[in-house]
C-alpha cells in the first residue's frame, strides 16, 4: 500500500545502499551507548561468536496519519543497521519526519528472492535489520515474507513492532461483526479471476463458513468489485468501503453492497480503499439450496452436466460445484449398497 503522509516533505540525507557489500554495513555498525535502550527489549536474540545480536525486526509504520508512528518504532529505525523498503523514497519522507537518519534499501517483490543471500548474511553476521512497508504492518499485501521464512529456516530471530494495519481499523470502524473475520489482500484485478475468488468463498460460506470478509481495492477497480461482490453474495450483504484511514479525508461508508456499488457508480472514489464485506445471515439457506438443486438435476443428468447446470444457476464456479456433485453421487451410492447381515 501506499502512503500520502508528509508529501511536502523534502527527501533526507538517508543514504540508499542499494549493492553495497557487507563490508560497507558492517562499518555502519560500531558499538553505540545509546543501544541498550533498544537492547533491553530483545530476548533470547541470536548472536555471533563476537557477541553481535542479529535480528530482522518487521516495523509498522502510519497508514496515513503521522503521529501512528510509535515511540518503540522510532528508536528500532533508529538503531537499525539497515532498513528495508517496499518504495525508499516514501520510506525517505518518514524518516526525515522524524530526523532518523539510517540507510535504506529497496526490497519488493522483484528483488526480494535475489537478495535474501546477503541479507541473511548480514544478521548471521549480528546486524540488525528493519522491514518497513510503505504503510501499515510489513508483509500484509507487501513484500518481506520470503525474507522472514528464510530467517525463521536459519535460526535468526525474528520480532515485531506492531502498530497501525488498514484492515482491523476498517474493521473495527465498519460496524460488521469483527470476528472471526477473513482478510483476503487484493483480489485478481481481472473480471472473471476475481469472481473465481469470489464463487469460491461463496461456496465455502455454503459449507458453513461464516466470517466478516476484508480486501484491499485500487480506486478504479472499486465499483467493478462491488459489483461482483453483489452478484455473488446478495446485493442486500451488509457492506463498509474504508477510505483514507487516519488521514484528513477519512470516510467509512455502510450500507448493502448492492447500494455501495450503486453509489461508486456515480462516484469515483480517491485514495488507499478497504473494503469490507459481513458474514452471511443466520437464514442462509445456501449450502442446502446447492445441494437440493445438485440432487434434482442428478436424478435425470450426468455429473458433469447436473455441475454445469447448477452452477450457472447459482453464479458459483463449476469447478467447485462439480466436486461438491461428485461427494453427493458418491454418497448416494454409499447409501444404496445394501448392507451385510
Amino acid at each position: 500500500m501506499s502512503a500520502s503522509f508528509a508529501s511536502s516533505l523534502p527527501l533526507p540525507a538517508v543514504r540508499n545502499t542499494e549493492g553495497l557489500s557487507s563490508q560497507h554495513i558492517a562499518s555502519h555498525s560500531e558499538p553505540d551507548p545509546a543501544r541498550h535502550d533498544l537492547d533491553d527489549t530483545i530476548e533470547d536474540a541470536s548472536m555471533d561468536q563476537n557477541g553481535r545480536v542479529g535480528q530482522l525486526i518487521l516495523v509498522s509504520t502510519p497508514i496515513g496519519n503521522l503521529g501512528d508512528l510509535s515511540e518503540r518504532a522510532i528508536v528500532t529505525l533508529t538503531h537499525a543497521d539497515l532498513v528495508l523498503c517496499e518504495d525508499t523514497r516514501v520510506t525517505a519522507r518518514l524518516l526525515v519526519a522524524r530526523a532518523i537518519s539510517v540507510r535504506t534499501e529497496a526490497l519488493h517483490d522483484h528483488n526480494e528472492r535475489d537478495r535474501i543471500p546477503r541479507l541473511l548474511e548480514l544478521l548471521k553476521q549480528g546486524r540488525r535489520i528493519a522491514i518497513v512497508s510503505d504503510a501499515g504492518t510489513p508483509l500484509l499485501s507487501d513484500p518481506g515474507y520470503r525474507l522472514v521464512r528464510a530467517a525463521i529456516a536459519e535460526e535468526i530471530a525474528v520480532t515485531a513492532v506492531p502498530g497501525p494495519n488498514a484492515a482491523i481499523t476498517a474493521l473495527t470502524l465498519s460496524g460488521l461483526p469483527p470476528h472471526p473475520f477473513f482478510f483476503g489482500g487484493f483480489l485478481p484485478p481481472k473480471g472473471a479471476a476475481r469472481r473465481d475468488v469470489l464463487g469460491r468463498l461463496r461456496a465455502a460460506e455454503q459449507a458453513g463458513f461464516s466470517a466478516t470478509l476484508i480486501w484491499h481495492e485500487a480506486p478504479h477497480r472499486l465499483q467493478a468489485m462491488l459489483a461482483d461482490l453483489a452478484s455473488t453474495f446478495g446485493t442486500d450483504r451488509p457492506a463498509a468501503v474504508a477510505r483514507e484511514l487516519t488521514k484528513r479525508f477519512e470516510e467509512v461508508r455502510r450500507g448493502p453492497v448492492g447500494t455501495l456499488a450503486t453509489w461508486y457508480d456515480e462516484n469515483a472514489a480517491r485514495g488507499e480503499i478497504t473494503v469490507l464485506l459481513g458474514p452471511p445471515p443466520e437464514t442462509d439457506q445456501g449450502a442446502d439450496d446447492l445441494d437440493a438443486r445438485l440432487v434434482a438435476a442428478l436424478e435425470s443428468l450426468s455429473i458433469k452436466d447436473a455441475a454445469t447446470l447448477v452452477a450457472t444457476s447459482i453464479n458459483l464456479p463449476r469447478r467447485t460445484v462439480y466436486t461438491r456433485a461428485l461427494e453427493l453421487a458418491s454418497q448416494n451410492r454409499r447409501d444404496k449398497k445394501p448392507h451385510r447381515h
